[in-house]
């Protein structure tokens, strides 16, 4: 029997008005008698890139002591502590790195002691201490997921997407003469460029699904009451007659996401444009008031955007320096900057675990999205490296020592998993940052105050 070696290609887009749907991997992709090793079925990495800020209560002496974040045994037998419980079920998947420290966060000339809050966000994915400036001169250091991009993005739709969910300002002095573009941002394509974050989920969904027209068709479809899958139902539907059922199955549970996500995006706009006393007057009106609502609206974002390779490389900020969002799902009402600010007092370090335990919930939910979500030869979170953590340690003395960070899946096989390493005190979180480039295939031999690659 003669076997063709027609297929569709990888990058096969459906084109409508207002919409350009890139495809999840399909069977239908792979070329007869092809070995899969050889195929797209095999897919590149993605990198996704998360910050939350504060610290946490497992970086206190008392944490540690406690092992709120930091399991008590190394290895592959280390028990989930209080705050990184919701992860236990996910234990194949995760790497957890201790006793890191971020130390060009810290102040390096009197002047800059105590303006933690305003440089540490630039260095989280930099490495690198920022220049102390109130004017456009900013400089700092490009960020990991900038270096991944700029090899493993040049042929996706988006070489990277940045995405935050807090208001920020992006320009003028925040405090302590630093420009407030340190603390918007983790994301920074060179030293001299910091990249903005969207806010909007509407922004960010047009970014992925439209196809680059106005700010007016945009706004004409959606007053119509269209979806943006409309002008591509035909398209979508002639594709499926040449494929096999799973391969359909495939395609319409991906084009059910894109629409289900629309959907939300839309209720959250009616509701605020119907709603005058908006707990978030000054957001744009597609931003939920519901802190878990919006945040799980950009990593289900990240989740299409990775499953059609949109783009491989993420950055978010779940949270702003020095904000004072309450998260009363946590069980703990008190506002977030001030109950980081414990005063080493026992109970109140405990109440601030509570928001570290929720925010490490809130992760786990885009970790079984990338794991249920099917994608070559496995699933996302098979090919993706999530990095996880905050670029200070102990918020109550403003420190970045014993940071909280970890890694959540295998990027393609070159990450292993349940496991935990504990390093020697002062071990710069650098090291995990060059492991990490030189573990997705981005040859650099040293990176910010890094001293060398570490064994995960």
């Amino acid at each position: 029997m003669y076997i063709t070696k027609r297929h569709i290609s990888r990058r096969t887009v459906l084109r409508g008005m207002g919409a350009a749907i890139s495809l999840p991997f399909l069977e239908a992709m792979v070329p007869a008698q092809t070995p899969l090793r050889k195929s797209a079925a095999v897919p590149k990495s993605r990198l996704a890139c998360v910050e939350i800020v504060h610290g946490s209560a497992g970086s206190t002496p008392y944490g540690t002591d406690a092992n709120l974040w930091m399991p008590a045994k190394e290895g592959s037998d280390f028990e989930f502590t209080p705050i990184l419980k919701p992860l236990e079920p996910l234990r194949e998947y995760i790497t957890v790195l201790t006793m890191m420290d971020n130390a060009p966060a810290e102040a390096v000339t009197p002047e800059e002691v105590g303006a933690d809050h305003f440089r540490s966000s630039a260095v989280f994915l930099t490495a690198s201490h920022p220049k102390r400036t109130e004017g456009s001169d900013v400089y700092c250091g490009t960020s990991i997921d900038q270096l991944y991009a700029q090899k493993f993005g040049q042929d996706t739709p988006l070489p990277s997407i940045q995405l935050c969910i807090e208001n920020f300002d992006g320009s003028g002095t925040c405090a302590f003469r630093y420009s407030c573009v340190y603390s918007d941002t983790i994301s920074w394509s060179s030293p001299r460029t910091p990249l903005p974050m969207t806010l909007d989920p509407r922004l960010a969904f047009e970014q992925l699904f439209g196809d680059g027209g106005s700010a007016e068709d945009r706004a004409a479809r959606r007053s119509l009451n269209r979806s943006i899958l409309d002008g591509v139902t035909h398209v979508a539907a002639r594709l499926k007659k040449n494929l096999d059922a799973r391969d359909r199955v495939r395609l319409d549970t991906y084009l059910d996401n894109v629409r289900e996500i629309e959907r939300r995006i839309e209720a959250v706009e009616t509701y605020n444009k119907n709603n005058p006393k908006r707990e978030l007057p000054t957001a744009p009106i597609g931003v939920p008031d519901s802190w878990e609502d919006h945040t799980k609206l950009m990593f289900d974002l990240q989740v299409l955007a990775f499953a059609s390779e949109v783009t491989r490389s993420s950055a978010m900020k779940m949270s702003k320096d020095a904000v004072n969002r309450v998260f009363p799902e946590s069980g703990n009402s008190s506002p977030f900057h001030s109950a980081s600010h414990h005063a080493e007092y026992v109970p109140s370090i405990l109440e601030l675990s509570k928001i570290n335990r929720y925010h490490v919930a809130i992760l786990s939910y885009f970790l079984n999205k990338l794991k249920n979500t099917p994608d070559g030869d496995g699933n996302l979170l098979d090919h993706t490296l999530v990095f996880y953590g905050s670029p200070m340690g102990n918020s109550n003395t403003h420190n970045h020592k014993r940071i909280p960070v970890l890694i959540a899946g295998h990027a393609s096989g070159q990450i292993r998993g349940n496991l935990h390493l504990r390093f020697p005190e002062g071990t710069p979180q650098a090291n995990a940052l060059l492991t990490m480039m030189k573990k997705l295939g981005v040859d650099i031999d040293h990176f910010g105050d890094s001293t060398g690659a570490i064994e995960i």
